[in-house]
């Protein structure tokens, strides 16, 4: 696997043109709330993945496993897997919107068995890509990210360069006031704590790092152009859509399919309305190809030490995770059918995967203080990057994921669903229904669980990418 290949796998796992519409609403003001856990939280994950990639095999398992144990291990991975097996239907679903304004019916995404037959057929599709091995997912998720994530984005900085040039009105206050955002009080600090979430995912493909030829050189600076494209990607297109676009309710699903459209029928090119979307749909479909292939690829390294079922052990010819695979995909299929039950389906879906992401953010302070234990305990492993003042670094990716996650039990500003306690609950019962069965299996497992030869044994106990010096 190539720098290149990489970066751009974590781009599109990372940066999400879903969210522009709704930071373009705070116009300048959008550029701060990038920037802040830009630095707190994008950078010290970049840096300590950076790191522990270069030194460990296998991810955040892996490296939370060394520093606090096989249990804290598997639940590190168990938190990162669940809580996208839950973000699958929501992101299947924006693809899903994005192919009704191809086939010229915006209205379409509203209908519940057009999402769903959309969610199931393309994370099948996704599925059977992953099941191949090699280098496929990496060139199809890779090329469909340039296109469908890339692409667009630039084109969005170009309409707004035009529009800027041209003279036409702007929708947003150009004013140095207007660089800070309104001040409301808590719902302010939710405001941009929740924008860590904007970067998450920046460690999931560090489990690929060893695909590549020279992972000590060439794994960092992948990170390095991706952290530069990631910022690219969500500020100045944010910020075209601020110059361009009347402030307006843009949908949840459907904001940057509108917001393109707001463009297109400015300058009269009905015709690049279905060519963008297609090529919006394009860059979700390689965000869900790469994050079928991590997360699960880590939770079978788990369930290979005898963490799970022979049965979600299984693997096929080329070495894939059949077992979990296919496990994931059946909870991805109910979770779609449920979009045809519940009306309104898209914004349920979004507060639960709001609700679920609590889960993510543990798992990265368990990674952050992974990272710091590793430091004191193993000092013997060479690391290929080292991160400088590891401890500041990610001492303050702790404290940020560890605020965003006290925040996220608070509710949202212009959620009127339910009381805030009755929120806070509600977010309660999901972290502990989807984080609980990790310790259970942990609890139940059995000696007959673990199918490794002795050899297998041995080699999974050598973990480390370099040599002890």
């Amino acid at each position: 696997m190539s720098i290149g290949q990489l970066a751009i796998l974590t781009v599109v796992a990372v940066a999400s043109l879903r969210s522009l519409p709704a930071m373009a609403d705070y116009g300048l003001a959008s550029v701060l709330l990038y920037l802040i856990p830009a630095v707190f939280f994008l950078v010290p994950t970049a840096l300590v993945s950076a790191e522990l990639a270069t030194g460990w095999k296998g991810g955040v398992y892996v490296w939370v496993r060394e520093a606090f144990g096989n249990r804290a291990g598997f639940v590190a991975i168990w938190l990162q897997w669940i809580q996208n097996v839950v973000w699958y239907p929501i992101q299947i679903s924006f693809i899903a919107v994005s192919l009704s304004y191809v086939f010229g019916s915006g209205s379409l995404g509203n209908n519940g068995v057009y999402v769903a037959v959309v969610i199931i057929v393309l994370y099948w599709i996704s599925t059977l890509v992953a099941l191949r091995g090699g280098n496929l997912f990496a060139k199809v998720g890779s090329i469909c990210g340039l296109i469908g994530t890339l692409l667009p984005a630039a084109l969005l900085i170009i309409l707004g360069i035009v529009w800027l040039c041209a003279g036409e009105p702007m929708r947003t206050s150009l004013h140095a006031s207007a660089l800070l955002p309104p001040w409301t009080g808590i719902s302010s600090i939710v405001l941009i704590v929740s924008n860590v979430l904007a970067y998450a995912g920046m460690e999931v493909n560090a489990v690929h790092a060893n695909d590549m030829k020279d992972p000590g050189r060439e794994f960092p600076r992948a990170t390095v152009l991706s952290t530069v494209l990631i910022l690219l990607v969500l500020v100045l297109p944010t910020l075209s859509i601020a110059f361009a676009v009347p402030h307006r309710e843009l949908g949840l699903i459907d904001g940057i399919n509108l917001a393109f459209k707001e463009f297109f029928d400015h300058f009269g090119m009905d015709w690049g309305m279905p060519v963008i979307s297609l090529l919006i749909a394009l860059g979700a479909f390689s965000s869900v190809i790469t994050w079928i292939a991590g997360p699960s690829r880590g939770l079978l390294a788990a369930a290979r030490t005898g963490l799970m079922p022979p049965m979600l052990q299984r693997r096929n010819a080329a070495g894939v995770q059949e077992g979990i695979l296919l496990a994931q995909g059946v909870i991805v299929t109910i979770l779609a059918l449920l979009f045809v039950l519940i009306p309104n389906g898209n914004t349920a879906f979004a507060t639960l995967v709001d609700m679920a992401t609590a889960l993510y953010l543990m798992m990265y302070m368990m990674m952050f203080a992974a990272a710091i234990r590793l430091r004191i305990s193993h000092p013997e492993v060479v690391r290929t990057y080292r991160v400088p003042a590891l401890n500041w670094i990610a001492g303050i990716g702790f404290v940020a994921a560890a605020a965003a996650f006290v925040l996220a039990f608070v509710r949202p500003a212009g959620f009127s669903g339910m009381s805030s306690l009755g929120y806070a609950l509600l977010v309660a019962l999901v972290v502990a229904v989807l984080g609980v069965p990790p310790l259970i299996m942990y609890a139940l497992r059995r000696t007959d669980w673990d199918l490794r030869s002795d050899r297998d044994k041995r080699d999974s106990s050598s973990i480390l990418v370099n040599p002890t010096k």
